[in-house]
């Protein structure tokens, strides 16, 4: 099957794991769509969600002929994955907190989750901690305010710093915490500056290079390589200039309308 690795996310975070995803695959057809209509994610219910999710990665799947889904979501992914899966006939690959690399990479055995608060509180969270991370401490923090600036980040917009450290301002009452994992996609984009807030020398953990890696072994046959242009793109709501400017950044064409109804509420 011929087409694109196709990146989802509700926003601009998925773009974090299009980097890891060229570093991999060079030259490999990439295609993004983000769900922006809906944002933020974090506030809607499950049900909803699902319904949502579903209904935006079918068409978006239709429209670029996409040969694999790339999940590049941390909530979309522990709540959406098995209805996506029933959904569509291509593989899906999804994301989840790299809990396991960094229970490894502790030297102190104190690690940080840094995430959504639906990411933190999720049963599927546990499960990681229980799983991989049952011999270290781990300090979850909900950083939700990190998304908005991530989103401005790459809009060209200005960043507010004061956000950045409230939100990791729960991570310095465990003084012997050496390693953070990054448990939503948006938040690899702001690394340069959360490593310039860290009060000491940090290892930040993201799922970027393992989606990619699991996303070669899926693909199947070499991908034929992309052509000169920029990547198709769409978005639910393409209309913010800043959305423009940071696909642009990423090799990425000015997105498209996807024209998705929005659900009733749950």
């Amino acid at each position: 099957m011929s087409g694109p690795i196709l990146i989802f996310d509700s926003g601009v975070g998925g773009l974090s794991v299009v980097k890891a995803l060229r570093e991999q695959m060079p030259g490999a057809p990439l295609a993004y769509v983000c769900d922006n209509a809906a944002l933020p994610y974090g506030t809607k219910a499950d049900a909803w969600l699902v319904r949502r999710i579903v209904q935006v990665c079918r068409a978006a799947v239709a429209a670029s002929g996409a040969r694999v889904l790339v999940v590049a979501c941390n909530t979309a992914s522990t709540l959406a994955l098995d209805a996506l899966r029933d959904a569509l006939a291509i593989p899906v690959v999804g994301t989840v907190p790299a809990i396991k690399p960094a229970a490894a990479l502790s030297r102190s055995g104190v690690i940080g989750l840094l995430a959504t608060s639906a990411t933190v509180t999720r049963p599927y969270t546990d499960k990681l901690i229980h799983d991989f991370a049952g011999h270290c401490t781990v300090v979850r923090v909900a950083a939700d305010g990190l998304v908005e600036q991530a989103e401005r980040l790459l809009a060209g917009e200005p960043v507010d710093d004061a956000v950045i450290d409230a939100g990791l301002a729960p991570l310095w009452c465990a003084p012997t915490l050496d390693t953070v994992v990054l448990g939503c996609t948006h938040f690899p984009l702001l690394r340069d500056r959360l490593d310039a807030r860290a009060p000491r020398p940090l290892q930040w953990v993201d799922s970027g290079s393992a989606i990619a890696r699991r996303v070669a072994q899926v693909a199947g046959a070499p991908l034929e390589s992309q052509p000169e242009h920029l990547a198709p793109a769409w978005a639910t709501d393409p209309r913010p200039e800043g959305l423009t400017y940071g696909f642009r950044a990423f090799g990425f064409a000015p997105p498209v309308a996807l024209s998705v109804p929005l659900p009733q509420p749950v």
